[in-house]
């Protein structure tokens, strides 16, 4: 297995091989120099009016000097940031990752339900994909696989992953029946082994939404993270409920197996108890326990109207009501009525449910990473689709000076890479502007930058991200798609075979 410790070994030669280069080579040509940019690096703390210059898909220098490039960008006047890492998304195809890239990603993951099939998926994906793509390993479809009598729909799933036609929306609809049977012995056991299989085909630890199976046997969860733990691979867990026992619950687990946990959306699973639920992720990093978390910069959330979250009593433990819930296929609030018409139907519903001051406190917080949660394409889909990393840069830090600039690009880029780096050593090349790393960066306009999809008028591309590079090649020119240009490479897992 590469250690960490050689990418680190890695990192330094390359920079030390380009440094040497430039130096003996005053003439040196680079495939592409961004002249003049303000260039902002959360590791070193770089933060500097600094030109760069690409070679393939690499930095291979960042100086005070003039350099000579193949394409010559003039970036003065924006800030010149690592490309934007999102651990949380459930778009899979280039539909969602063209507002993902307009608003500054360049690599989007879906870490917390994982994906289906996933040899499959990262086939259909090859070098078709605009920016950065991977998953984990999705639990509640191992489980399924497990049961038998299942084959059927297995195997229809199995044949739309091949087709590119997978959906979350399908994997949810096929696996409701049984998304809550107790497992027996043996059909735990089949679990576990489906789990491992499918780290070796790839996958980014492993995706327990135990919120979209809250009737599951706790003995079951404890032993995925107790497998997590035999592995080394981190678990991302949407919890059972959202309340602050159930935060509880996971932390515990986590503890007691030491399992590496990544807390999803903390925002809308603590509402009220945001703070709380901060203090004891941050009592248990200081215990030495791998344990993070995410949020993104809305109040509302959003999922899927037939799952678990709306079974009787949801009113009580959301504190909402009928008309905080938005259809995303129209935009209406629903009524008692339209309510169960919907739920005996299926779709995706936005649920308005937090207050300002509790996505201010997750900003603020020390070490709590932004992932946008953004849902698949739809006109009225939540903002967070198109706007999330574009919102903490605008609102956030530009007019509410929540936190600084430098902060915000942290959460974003350096604090994602760094939590990946034990499952996916390449990540230890991104969220970072520095000589040897990925060219992965994201040019913005600090003055202008600004989310523009709203839960009224529904997705729009974000404004002020005016150029994104993805493994050395432009995607995003003067706010502009690059069109026929597909860089986005495969993120896999240590495990992968």
């Amino acid at each position: 297995m590469i250690t960490k410790s050689f990418y680190s070994v890695f990192l330094f030669l390359a920079a030390l091989c380009f440094c040497n280069s430039a130096i003996g080579q005053s003439n040196m040509e680079y495939d592409v120099v961004l002249m003049g940019g303000h260039v902002m690096d959360p590791e070193t703390k770089l933060d500097a009016i600094k030109n760069v210059g690409i070679i393939n898909n690499r930095i291979a220098q960042i100086s005070s000097e003039e350099l000579n490039g193949k394409e010559m960008i003039n970036v003065s006047g924006l800030v010149v940031a690592p490309g934007f890492i999102d651990l949380h998304v459930h778009g899979r195809t280039n539909k969602e990752q063209e507002y993902q890239l307009h608003d500054g990603v360049t690599t989007a993951l879906e870490l917390e339900w994982g994906i289906e099939n996933l040899k499959e998926w990262y086939a259909t994906r090859n070098s078709r994909a605009l920016i950065n793509y991977g998953a984990s390993v999705n639990w509640p479809f191992e489980r399924f696989k497990s049961i038998p009598g299942q084959e059927e729909s297995v195997n229809k799933l199995h044949q739309a992953s091949i087709r590119g036609e997978s959906s979350l929306e399908l994997l949810m609809n096929t696996i409701a029946p049984s998304a809550n049977d107790p497992l027996t012995d043996e059909e735990l056991n089949k679990t576990l082994d489906n789990i491992k299989a499918t780290l070796n085909e790839g996958g980014i630890g492993i995706g327990a939404p135990v919120g979209y199976l809250p009737e599951s046997n706790p003995n079951e969860l404890y032993q995925v993270f107790r497998l997590a733990s035999e592995l080394n691979v981190p678990v991302f867990s949407h919890v059972r409920k959202p309340d602050i026992i159930s935060i509880q619950e996971t932390i515990a687990v986590a503890v007691l197996t030491n399992a590496s946990l990544h807390i999803v959306h903390i925002n809308s699973m603590s509402l009220e108890n945001i703070q709380l639920s901060l203090d004891m992720v941050n009592d248990a990093q200081n215990r030495g326990f791998d344990i993070t978390t995410e949020l993104y910069p809305y109040t509302a959330a959003s999922t899927a109207i037939q799952s678990a979250l709306f079974t009787e009593g949801w009113q009580d433990r959301l504190g909402i009501g009928y008309d905080d819930l938005q259809w995303v296929a129209t935009g209406e609030r629903l009524t008692k009525e339209t309510f169960q018409k919907y739920r005996n139907e299926g779709g995706i519903v936005i649920i308005h449910m937090m207050k300002p001051e509790w996505i201010e406190a997750g900003i603020a917080a020390p070490g709590v990473m932004i992932a946008s949660d953004g849902m698949p394409y739809a006109e009225m889909a939540h903002p967070r689709t198109a706007g999330t990393f574009s919102r903490v840069l605008g609102k956030y830090v530009r007019e509410e000076k929540v936190i600084d600039l430098m902060d915000a690009i942290e959460k974003m880029t350096l604090l994602p890479a760094k939590r990946l780096e034990g499952i996916a050593p390449m990540m230890r090349f991104k969220g970072r502007m520095q000589v040897g790393a990925d060219a992965d960066i994201t040019v913005f306009d600090p003055n202008t930058i600004n989310d523009r999809a709203t839960f009224e008028g529904g997705l729009e591309f974000s404004e002020g991200i005016e150029y994104v590079l993805v493994n050395g090649q432009f995607i995003l020119k003067n706010g502009k798609i690059v069109s026929d240009t597909f860089p986005g490479q495969p993120i896999y897992g240590r495990y992968k075979k």
